[in-house]
């Protein structure tokens, strides 16, 4: 009978942080990749140009910005929605995806001054983060931004990954 309850209790915990041990080296392994481009890229990449179009009737400083607002609206209304049907798996899922558009966005805001970035469009277009950060004055920042965004990304990842002691099964 002690065996019988040692085994549900293991079998409990085990099915409760499954998804976080298998996120611990997927989280590692984006952190440590930051900047290579994935197969995951491709998606972002066609979410952050659908922003571009989403935002161009409001003028051209959240027309640059609509891309990455998209990269980040997207995985958090997916997270909200999990959330209202607590539903763990999904939550944390999301919540990767969201951490790893982070890391993308972090890259990007980071190459604001030298823009070496190959971008969409080649020479015909310009850099978001070089526009943006420019408007904003602070373009001298860019490296400070670009990391502003990774460690939101390490924040989120590390949600992600915690995420069983705040909803249970």
């Amino acid at each position: 009978m002690l065996d019988d309850i040692q085994n549900s209790k293991q079998f409990y915990f085990l099915k409760r942080w499954f998804i976080s041990i298998l996120l611990i080296p997927v989280c590692a392994y984006l952190l440590y990749h930051r900047g290579e481009y994935g197969l995951i890229d491709n998606a972002d990449l066609v979410i952050h140009e659908a922003g571009h179009f989403f935002c161009m009737f409001f003028g051209k400083f959240i027309y640059t910005l609509g891309g990455t607002l998209m990269q980040i609206a997207l995985p958090s209304l997916i997270i909200w929605y999990f959330s209202r049907n607590n539903y763990k798996t999904g939550i944390q899922i999301s919540s990767l995806w969201l951490g790893q558009n982070l890391i993308n966005i972090s890259v990007y805001a980071a190459d604001a001054s030298a823009m070496k970035l190959p971008l969409l469009g080649g020479n015909h277009v310009y850099h978001d983060w070089h526009f943006i950060l420019g408007q904003l004055n602070i373009l001298e920042y860019d490296s400070t931004v670009g990391y502003i965004f990774f460690w939101a990304a390490i924040i989120i990842f590390v949600m992600s990954i915690l995420t069983p002691l705040f909803i249970s099964d």
